[in-house]
């Protein structure tokens, strides 16, 4: 008898161990971390990202580095003290992110970069990134039919230490060089903000009031450039941008900006999500560590299709 209860205890045990065991997997926790979520694109991410983590079953912890180096390793530190599985970034530098990428590398944590890239490969899982240089000639392509091949323009460039700014500023020229009667008479940073790409445009409007069309690194920045043109009157300039928000499709509908290139930031976030859930569970993505998705350009012919950086099937 005795014999049989302890049997029977040991059974017990098991089944409790089992049953403690099942909950605590899908407690697994994902972080999420991203740039400032007043931009759109970057509040996408982070909704895509959570939401697919959550749907298998992971719980998420979402923050913003503000695009402080500082501040991101602050958050890797407590990603790594609360234990994380895994961590989602949209870094904040493609140098100055490296070592707290590999501090969670050397925590055992793995990283799964999204939409912008560190200059260094073997630190992260997986580094998923629109294709950038695609993007921009799309991007110059359109400028340049919509400006007839001529004209004074601007270009507002992201922030220099983002290597997709550079990358799109060589899309656009590469394509626009090649027109000699297009003509840059200014070309500013505006770091990806809607308030300086504002307050540069009235400058640059000053000085260059001639000007045909704005060329900007993105949506974010196209937006503060058409507030200031339509504050100076500027109903005719060519305006394009980058990224696919839903403040520039309206802007697109309502014939006030041009065009745009859509970057998808919902689905890209989602994609790192199934990743690391991939990598968690057996050891490899599958995949190469660098991965690029391509962009696709929304003008008046598709604006209406257009919604949170995703186009409608």
């Amino acid at each position: 008898m005795k014999l049989t209860n302890t049997l029977a205890s040991l059974a017990l045990a098991a089944m409790a161990g089992v049953a403690m065991a099942m909950p605590a997997a899908a407690q697994d926790l994902i972080v999420i971390i991203t740039p400032s979520h007043d931009n759109p694109f970057f509040k996408a991410e982070a909704d895509g990202a959570k939401a697919k983590a959550e749907e298998l079953g992971y719980t998420t912890q979402v923050y913003s580095h503000d695009d402080d180096a500082n501040k991101q390793n602050e958050l890797i530190d407590s990603a790594i003290a609360a234990g994380a599985k895994a961590i989602i970034l949209d870094n904040a530098g493609a140098d100055a992110s490296v070592a707290a990428v590999q501090k969670a590398k050397d925590a055992g944590i793995p990283s799964f970069l999204i939409d912008r890239e560190i200059n260094a490969t073997g630190v992260a899982v997986a580094q998923i990134v629109s294709n950038n240089y695609q993007g921009a000639t799309l991007g110059a392509e359109a400028f340049v039919e919509a400006m007839g091949e001529a004209g004074n323009y601007v270009e507002l460039t992201g922030k220099e230490s983002d290597t997709n700014a550079g990358i799109r500023s060589s899309g656009y020229h590469d394509v626009i060089d090649q027109y000699p009667d297009m003509v840059m008479v200014a070309q500013q940073s505006a770091n990806w903000s809607q308030t300086e790409a504002f307050t540069k445009m009235e400058s640059i409007l000053q000085a260059n009031p001639d000007i045909k069309g704005v060329i900007a690194g993105n949506d974010t920045m196209a937006m503060g450039a058409l507030a200031a043109l339509e504050a100076a009157g500027r109903t005719d300039v060519i305006v394009v941008g980058f990224d696919g928000s839903n403040d520039v499709r309206d802007a697109i509908n309502a014939g006030k900006i041009h065009a745009t290139v859509l970057q998808p930031a919902y689905r890209q976030a989602q994609w790192a999500v199934e990743l690391a859930d991939k990598y968690l569970k057996e050891g490899s993505t599958g995949e190469d560590e660098k991965i690029s998705m391509d962009c696709v350009l929304i003008d008046a012919s598709n604006a209406g299709s257009l919604e949170t950086f995703a186009l409608a099937d």
